[in-house]
């Protein structure tokens, strides 16, 4: 049968604020360059696979698009 506790709840350690907007912080900068990344790849490779501009063009377009993603956001 489950245990009839009386006594007050535990409610664990108590927050660690800064932490929290650290990793807060770093969640949003990993979701949002994540997806900008994401998108250049799936761009550079949609410009390689139906277009004749090549492979070393879809490498080199990437690179350029990545560095303007960052360069935007």
């Amino acid at each position: 049968m489950a245990e009839h506790h009386t006594g007050p709840a535990e409610v664990g350690a108590s927050m660690d604020y800064a932490e929290h907007e650290k990793t807060y912080s770093g969640f949003l900068w990993a979701a949002k360059y994540g997806t900008m990344a994401v998108v250049v790849l799936l761009i550079a490779m949609t410009v390689g696979f139906f277009t004749g501009a090549g492979f070393i063009f879809s490498v080199l377009l990437f690179i350029v698009l990545t560095m303007a993603g960052f360069f935007l956001i």
